[in-house]
């Protein structure tokens, strides 16, 4: 897929950033299924660098590896599993989007599980002076506690974390000083909900946190959801748009090698169209890919949820499906065609 020479075209949209930073997060500590760590690789050894270089002659992109930490000792936190690892890699992962943002790039990083998105937003608040919306793309909520999460994954609560408005339901966090809840919940939105917990649904009704089901893309389609969502949580187009982008929020016939795959998701076309109409924008700050799991379902099924990743962050740097104008040895478009022999 996306091979050179395999006739895909490409184009550069006027108000994209060319400058791309990827990071890799291969961490999976945050919930119990293995395999999730090595996403990262997989989406690498889909030409995906490879791929995003071959948008535009002029695209600058910069792999700064993969994410490396050392975990917290004697630290634990009730219901919060492998809670010290959490805390210690979510440190390194803002530690590095900040980083990559200050370096003037789009930040894409590459999970992972969900619980990556505590630094990925972090490091996003602060390269941009807290002007960030979020846009959540995800079958679920991850909005629990450790008081309210049945299980303990800790991929569960990112949000929660985050948000303001939910630091008093929080204990003490032994080793996440460097984190502050600063995030106003008005700057959140949800898109493709389909397994909310009854606890996370109270939440979302009582602070009326902008939250748009699968229910409402069929009802309104998802280029309006989009714009609905944008109109909520970011009314004057000034914030920096943090786009963090859950695998399971596809359809799990689309994405099936994922660890908590929900049938009657988002397609991958609807998939697709979110993150173009992000792009067009040109405020995207960064997007995380979460979820991918290939060590779940048949090598088919894994090649199609890495090839449904990587067509998401292609639309993140400016694919097009319409293909492109050609250019002759100048770079000027080419606006004729030849004449007929």
């Amino acid at each position: 897929m996306f091979k050179k020479g395999s006739g895909v075209l490409w184009q550069l949209r006027k108000n994209y950033s060319t400058k791309i930073g990827i990071v890799g997060v291969p961490f999976e500590e945050g919930q119990g299924k293995v395999g999730v760590a090595n996403g990262p690789e997989a989406m690498r050894k889909s030409n995906l660098i490879e791929n995003i270089k071959s948008i535009h002659q002029e695209i600058d992109v910069h792999d700064y590896g993969d994410v490396c930490y050392t975990s917290l000792e004697n630290v634990e936190v009730p219901n919060m599993r492998k809670y010290s690892d959490v805390a210690a890699c979510n440190l390194q992962v803002s530690r590095t989007v900040e980083k990559i943002l200050n370096d003037g790039r789009i930040c894409l990083t590459l999970g992972g599980d969900h619980s990556i998105g505590i630094g990925t937003v972090d490091g996003h608040i602060k390269a941009k002076n807290e002007k960030v919306c979020i846009l959540w793309v995800d079958a679920h909520a991850d909005l629990n506690t450790n008081k309210t999460s049945v299980s303990g994954n800790i991929h569960g609560m990112p949000l929660a974390i985050l948000v303001k408005e939910l630091a008093d339901y929080w204990p003490y966090l032994p080793g996440m000083d460097w984190q502050k809840p600063v995030l106003p919940i008005r700057n959140v939105a949800y898109i493709g909900l389909r397994s909310v917990d009854s606890y996370e649904r109270l939440i979302i009704e009582q602070f009326g946190i902008t939250a748009y089901g699968m229910e409402d893309v069929e009802n309104y389609g998802i280029h309006n959801i989009v714009n609905m969502a944008l109109d909520r949580i970011d009314p004057h187009r000034m914030l920096s748009i943090h786009l963090s982008f859950d695998i399971d929020s596809l359809d799990a016939l689309e994405a099936p090698s994922t660890g908590t795959a929900v049938r009657g998701g988002l397609t991958l076309r609807e998939g697709i169209h979110l993150v173009e109409q992000i792009h067009k924008t040109g405020r995207l700050g960064a997007m995380d890919l979460v979820e991918v799991n290939p060590s779940i379902g048949s090598p088919k099924d894994v090649q199609k949820t890495v090839e449904a990743a990587v067509h998401l962050l292609m639309a993140a740097c400016g694919y097009t499906r319409r293909g492109l104008i050609p250019r002759g040895p100048d770079g000027s478009p080419i606006r004729t065609i030849p004449s007929p022999v």
